[in-house]
């Protein structure tokens, strides 16, 4: 799986808990934040470590700690395929930022259907649904620039445009 494809998924598990799920479309593997996320008014940032065989430092923690205070978020997730340093838990557990391991992750994706193809050669693929409007939270729609120094480009729309002119990069 690519780190954009673990991304998504991790997005995924959030939707399905009830969070708003917003891309922040870099462009490339990392950036200490990866999605936002919108429950009951309150804002998360999450950094997504897809790291199998490699334990997530303290560094990391410590980055969005600080990407939360500026923001102003309530709160941050650190999501990894792997496993966490002592460190990173004591960081965390200090200042409120929530990690999910690879154990935790693999409980959260269980309830998420998958559809496999013989094509696949039976590797799943997870159904990623249209990303909703960072802005009103409504579903988005792949629409293609017209004009301007982005004219052919495709991007995410908001469903309610003109009234809402939000729009996210599609990678």
């Amino acid at each position: 799986m690519s780190w954009r494809d673990f991304e998504r998924l991790v997005g995924e598990v959030f939707r399905r808990q009830g969070f708003t799920v917003s891309g922040f479309g870099g462009q490339g593997p990392d950036g200490c934040v990866d999605l936002g996320l919108t429950k009951n008014g309150q804002r998360y940032l999450v950094q997504c470590k897809h790291w199998r065989n490699r334990q997530v430092g303290v560094t990391v923690v410590r980055e969005l700690n600080g990407v939360v205070a500026a923001q102003g978020a309530h709160g941050g997730f650190v999501v990894t395929g792997g496993e966490f340093s002592h460190e990173a838990q004591a960081l965390a557990d200090s200042c409120g930022i929530k990690l999910i391991n690879g154990r935790k992750l693999e409980e959260l994706i269980g309830d998420i259907p998958s559809r496999n193809s013989a094509a696949d050669s039976g590797v799943a693929v997870i159904a990623v649904h249209e990303p909703m409007c960072p802005q009103c939270g409504t579903g988005m729609i792949q629409r293609t620039a017209k004009k301007g120094q982005f004219a052919g480009q495709r991007f995410w729309g908001c469903g309610r445009y003109p009234k809402c002119k939000g729009i996210l990069k599609i990678s």
